[in-house]
């Protein structure tokens, strides 16, 4: 997994401790789109909120950046934020362009690969290129290229030029949302990496470890209720929905997650088909891409580059979560 050094790409980088887990590099871009441009949460310089301004670059294989499509979509900004779309297999320089099936080229700047457009931000940029990246045309640079800020950027700074109102993250429930988020990301989103990509035994049992657990207890909650927090749908299913969509397909064999497939626990394979039935998210999943990135990218993993046909996997099908609905639950969906 190659990196930037002072502006030039490398190809020797790897991200494992001393005793062989897998540590992920902290993002570097944190500047906030606000309504009025105002400064954001995290005290960087503001953004307004502009129709046609901002682009995103996505790859619609990585979990990261499939959270901000599908917050793209449920706020209806489609027509507001256009997208790039980056090739599913990730070459010796990192994502690039193209025009493969499903791919969308750099309509915005013109470039092959996005490390140059980390580049055109920062000529000796040091770093991971990773997705997915908020751009501002205007001013050509990236404003902001952590998942985690973007889509609370996208659930609410452009609200006033869009007629989706819900609010995935609202202020009363952002404390639980938060506690939540960070035990997913800790040992489920990152912890399918931690497994995957560790180079011990005892890091891998360890991440291996966690995982399961996290999976049985969200297992153990998700039997009481529709949702992780309140029973309403917020920015924390939305984070683990991405994982989730992935695990089967790629992390239960790809990866050696393979205690359990999340079609062998009872609620968290009802949670995921609802989650996958919410209208407009089906159109951001594309599990040729899923599948082709990882099989086809990590040669380290899986040599041959060989992607698996299976497994079957029907997302479409029905589900049993509406037993949790109260009347009024309902009426707001």
């Amino acid at each position: 997994m190659g990196h930037l050094l002072d502006g030039v790409w490398r190809e020797d980088f790897f991200d494992h401790d001393e005793r062989g887990r897998f540590v992920r590099q902290a993002t570097r871009f944190h500047s906030w789109i606000t309504p009025d441009g105002a400064a954001g949460p995290t005290g960087e310089a503001g953004f307004k909120a502009e129709p046609g301004r901002y682009h995103l670059y996505v790859s619609l294989a990585c979990p990261w950046a499939h959270r901000t499509l599908i917050f793209r979509k449920l706020k209806k900004l489609d027509d507001l934020i256009s997208v790039s779309i980056v090739d599913p297999v990730m070459g010796a320089e990192g994502w690039a362009f193209s025009h493969a099936p499903g791919a969308i080229p750099d309509t915005v700047e013109g470039k092959e690969r996005l490390s140059e457009i980390y580049l055109l931000t920062d000529p000796k940029y040091t770093g991971r290129v990773t997705v997915p990246v908020l751009w501002d045309k205007q001013k050509k640079t990236i404003v902001n290229n952590e998942s985690s800020e973007i889509i609370r950027m996208l659930n609410s700074a452009f609200d006033a030029l869009t007629p989706a109102r819900t609010d995935y993250c609202p202020k009363e429930l952002r404390p639980e949302i938060d506690e939540i988020n960070t035990l997913v990301y800790e040992t489920v989103n990152n912890g399918v990496y931690r497994t995957g990509f560790a180079t011990t035994q005892e890091a891998y049992e360890e991440a291996f470890r966690n995982l399961f657990a996290t999976l049985d207890k969200l297992e153990e909650r998700l039997s009481r209720q529709r949702y992780l927090v309140d029973n309403r749908l917020t920015e924390a299913d939305w984070r683990l929905f991405t994982t989730l969509i992935r695990f089967d397909a790629v992390y239960f064999g790809h990866f050696k997650c393979n205690l359990r497939r999340i079609a062998d626990y009872p609620n968290l394979s009802n949670y995921l088909r609802d989650l996958y039935q919410v209208p407009g998210v089906a159109g951001t999943v594309n599990l040729a891409h899923i599948k082709t990135h990882y099989y086809a990218s990590h040669r380290k993993i899986n040599p041959t580059g060989i992607v698996p046909l299976g497994p079957e996997l029907d997302f479409a099908a029905p589900h049993d979560r509406a037993r949790f609905d109260k009347p009024a639950v309902r009426a707001a969906r």
